[in-house]
């Protein structure tokens, strides 16, 4: 293995502050409600709005402003991602009646969770997409109450447009004009104007991130992401500006977003470093975009394709790309990442819009034991099971012997009095 262009190396961060400011804001919305949440409106966003749940005036406002080319193409990313969820539930089935022994009748049902809330981030950036590929499998799950939040455009007191339209045209019930990690416990724990949730779902900055992880156990939550990834594994049939075209879609995210590239050709890797370089001195987001890559991106020449897979198993990237002559020859040792990209033709960038498949991925090699949000994310399988007459006082004597033999005599009396 030979590094062409080695990336910064992550140090341990100290979170101190960064937790005990976020404990801070939950505890100031758990006792203070709707009061802080305001004032943090205004500290943060500069938004002087008098009630946070946004109106259907303002929705249909949201309406009058935006284009019908945009709306159509709302439309139809809504439509991809809805078709492919829906199909995605129909895997997920029910089981009655299984029976491991006579009389025994095992099975599990499949449950939406009663309410959410979609995290829609704001930033830098009108993320509408997010709306979509949150709310959308939400709905097709069957959740049935799906409130939605976003931070409204500094200085302003509205959500963007456009954010504003795809939460609307996704399906959500309840759509709330704050963000931050006053707006993760706003929804954890509850306040005058807005009801908790059982679970919250989307990404956001590390303060979000921090909220979600404090307040995991009062609610749900997808996962605990950091800041987005893409790793693609190319040869010298791929074409090197495409591949410098995704590394740079991925940098302008964040500073601290990471590209990296496994390829098994020298010359292919230093020829996207050049062309990466040569789109950064035109592209619009380069002040982002040139950080991440200079501090984050990576170029990596490998002997072999089965060293490139052993790589990309062991960083476990959130956005997996695979840009070689034969993707299938590698495709099944492939098995830790958030989503893959499968040959040329197919951008990550295809998944982030309008594919179908979700965006909302495990990073920071959360891979290894989760996948992105679906539409099972907001299902519980629970189990059920019933027994005859019979079967109840064949198996009371199995379970009272285990119970004695763990010291708990109340189980197994309650066995017992089956026998």
């Amino acid at each position: 293995m030979k590094i062409l262009k080695k990336s910064k190396e992550r140090t341990a961060e100290d979170n101190r502050a960064l937790r005990d400011g976020v404990t801070a804001i939950i505890d100031d919305v758990c006792q203070r409600g709707d009061t802080a949440l305001h004032e943090y409106n205004e500290k943060f966003d500069d938004c002087h709005r008098q009630m946070l749940r946004i109106s259907r005036e303002e929705i249909e406002e949201a309406y009058e402003q935006i284009t019908e080319q945009e709306l159509s193409d709302l439309r139809m990313a809504k439509s991809n991602i809805e078709k492919f969820a829906a199909a995605q539930r129909g895997t997920v089935t029910e089981l009655e009646n299984f029976s491991p022994q006579p009389g025994i009748y095992l099975g599990h049902r499949i449950i939406p969770v009663t309410s959410c809330c979609c995290y829609v981030p704001g930033g830098g950036y009108p993320l509408y997409s997010t709306a979509l590929m949150l709310i959308t499998p939400a709905k097709v799950a069957g959740v049935k109450r799906v409130a939605a939040c976003s931070p409204t455009v500094k200085g302003t007191s509205r959500i963007h447009y456009k954010t504003l339209v795809a939460m609307d045209l996704a399906g959500a019930d309840e759509i709330y004009a704050v963000g931050g990690a006053q707006a993760v416990a706003a929804f954890s724990y509850g306040t005058e104007e807005i009801k908790p949730v059982d679970m919250i779902v989307g990404p956001g900055n590390r303060y979000v991130t921090e909220a979600k992880r404090q307040c995991y156990g009062q609610i749900g939550i997808d996962f605990v992401a950091g800041p987005s990834e893409v790793l693609v594994i190319a040869d010298a049939k791929a074409d090197s500006k495409t591949i410098a075209a995704d590394l740079l879609a991925q940098a302008e995210h964040d500073p601290n977003a990471k590209g990296i590239l496994v390829t098994t050709d020298e010359a292919f890797g230093k020829q996207v470093i050049e062309d990466v370089e040569a789109e950064l001195k035109i592209l619009s987001t380069s002040g982002i975009a040139k950080k991440s890559w200079d501090d984050y991106g990576e170029v990596v020449v490998v002997d072999t394709l089965a060293e490139a897979v052993a790589i990309s198993n062991d960083y476990a990237p959130e956005h997996l790309e695979v840009n070689i002559e034969n993707p299938d020859e590698i495709i099944e040792d492939l098995y830790n990442y958030g989503s893959l990209f499968i040959g040329g033709n197919t951008a990550e960038v295809f998944g982030d819009y309008a594919s179908g498949t979700n965006h909302t991925l495990p990073t920071v090699k959360a891979a290894r034991y989760t996948g992105g949000v679906w539409v099972g994310t907001f299902l519980k399988t629970c189990t059920h099971q019933s027994m005859s007459l019979e079967a109840s006082k064949k198996i009371a004597p199995l379970v009272a012997r285990m119970a004695y033999g763990e010291g708990l005599e109340g189980h197994a009396k309650a066995a017992e009095a089956r026998a």
